[in-house]
């Protein structure tokens, strides 16, 4: 999943007036985030944040990057490497 955030202030072209475009600019101004977040924090559709996040693209004003892992699925996948390797291990020595 990736995560968005501005990297300078756009002039909004007319079609991007409304406050949900503006909350969502807001949004990626402070920090990265998902497009789910965009979603809850500005009333926004999929689709026209979908939209928005192109416009922004295409005119070279926005980072993305690829969403962290929660902590959660970080820890399970530590756990799992972990116990792995002393599985294999084991089995190696026999």
């Amino acid at each position: 999943m990736k995560e968005y955030k501005l990297s300078a202030w756009p002039d909004l072209p007319s079609p991007f007036h409304r406050t949900s475009y503006r909350r969502m600019l807001s949004d990626m101004s402070h920090r990265f985030v998902t497009v789910q977040q965009l979603m809850a924090g500005s009333g926004a559709s999929r689709l026209e944040v979908r939209l928005f996040l192109q416009m922004l693209s295409d005119r070279g004003l926005l980072l993305e990057q690829e969403a962290a892992g929660s902590a959660l699925s970080s820890f399970s996948g530590w756990l799992r490497r972990t116990f792995q390797s002393a599985t294999e291990e084991r089995s190696f020595l026999r």
